[in-house]
């Protein structure tokens, strides 16, 4: 029976939900926005296959990629509308051309992160684009099993704890699935998110055509100004690349009807080094308590591909950065190797060294917890969004707060 006593040794993949014959696990969320199983006692049996099934319990071993690209999508819309290189569309693509369904990440009703699938190319503009929320994954492992069963060409697209723990799940490999893993930093807390959007809310309220209650903040394509509560969000980008790829925004747009039937809108965003709630993610202070010491990086998914953002490519071939994007690919099977030669895509093939000399989220287990966490969670329901999330992640408080608590470890050794 899965029962969660160290909150750190759960990854909230859904395995467990999904594989128990009665049906008796939910996820439910916790005081800090995060997802765990609940067993019915009374309806359980003890069969352990939530067990067998989790990746905490029965992690797979590490394994390094076979080959390794730098590669961009040739078209230059795609890439534009992607995180990096727009390299999963050009995989989906080839998966639904061939009459496959391809699993992914959308938002839902709420701008929360749902797991969907598709067997349309007319679909896939939703699951492009990094999306910093861990998606309800529903069940997307007993859909996919089902299709492969039935002899569907399917590609799933997910974390590294997602493709892990469908791995699991399945039990036993299929020549018609392809996986992809999606490097992933941490996942924040929904909660904090919920946060986010109700601050946005409120800027777009309190905004006038001239004047940003933010020095940072960047306004654009404002037809009036925004007073109702009930106002809508209509696009959300975690990664909107107007101002660059290394310098990206948080951006979204919301609207309302207006009294004379048209549509009143404004979008807003802020350089990522400068939102409040980008800031929380990359400073790792909200961030799901497993994803300090991730059980699936490392390669231990058995994912067919690997991509992630080549911010070092610099380093490596600088020539090949225009700054829209490039993905770097790890292909982690002679399944993907295949695959991928027959994608259309600009390429450079480079030395496993070479895309692994940063040590990139693919392979870091381990994140420092922020010293600040505990005390955001507590406060963050009472505070500002924005004050409290520019104090907790300002460098000279954390070293501060570092320092004393050193000082206090030395005085207790002595």
């Amino acid at each position: 029976m899965i029962d969660i006593n160290d909150k750190s040794r759960c990854c909230g993949c859904s395995a467990c939900v999904q594989k128990c014959p009665k049906q008796c696990i939910t996820m439910t969320e916790d005081n800090e926005g995060f997802l765990y199983p609940k067993v019915n006692k009374e309806q359980c049996v003890n069969c352990g296959i939530c067990e067998h099934v989790c990746i905490e319990h029965h992690p797979y071993e590490e394994h390094y990629p076979l080959k390794a690209y730098a590669s961009k999508n040739n078209d230059y819309e795609i890439r534009t509308k992607s995180s990096s290189g727009g390299v999963f569309s050009l995989l989906a693509e080839a998966v639904l051309e061939q009459g496959g369904v391809v699993f992914g990440v959308r938002f839902d009703d709420n701008w929360e992160c749902v797991h969907d699938c598709i067997d349309r190319k007319e679909g896939l503009p939703q699951f492009r684009g990094s999306k910093y929320i861990q998606s309800r994954i529903g069940n997307s492992y007993i859909q996919t099993e089902k299709l492969l069963k039935d002899g569907r060409l399917v590609l799933f697209s997910g974390t590294s704890c997602q493709i892990a723990a469908l791995n699991r799940f399945l039990n036993k490999d299929y020549e018609n699935l392809i996986t992809v893993e999606v490097t992933c930093h941490g996942v924040p807390s929904t909660k904090v998110w919920r946060e986010n959007l109700k601050y946005w809310k409120r800027i777009a309220q309190r905004e006038t055509n001239s004047v940003s209650p933010s020095p940072n903040l960047s306004i654009s394509e404002r037809s009036t100004s925004i007073k109702s509560k009930d106002m809508k969000i209509e696009s959300i980008s975690f990664r909107d690349k107007r101002t660059g790829w290394e310098k990206y925004s948080f951006a979204l747009t919301l609207a309302e009807a207006s009294d004379d039937g048209k549509k009143n809108t404004v979008s807003l965003s802020h350089i990522h080094e400068e939102d409040p709630f980008m800031r929380l993610f990359i400073y790792d202070v909200i961030l799901r308590p497993s994803c300090y010491h991730c059980p699936a990086k490392s390669g231990r998914t058995k994912s067919d591909f690997t991509l992630a953002d080549f911010w070092h490519i610099n380093k490596v071939i600088p020539d090949f950065n225009d700054d829209k994007g490039i993905t770097l690919v790890y292909l982690n099977s002679e399944k993907a190797i295949s695959f991928y030669d027959k994608l259309n895509c600009e390429e450079r093939e480079i030395s496993i060294d070479d895309a692994t000399k940063r040590k990139t989220a693919w392979f870091l287990n381990q994140r420092k917890v922020n010293p600040f966490r505990s005390i955001y969670f507590v406060l963050y329901s009472y505070c500002r969004f924005d004050s409290l999330a520019n104090f907790v992640t300002n460098y000279k408080y954390v070293k501060l707060l570092l320092r004393i608590k050193n000082k206090c470890r030395r005085w207790k050794k002595k």
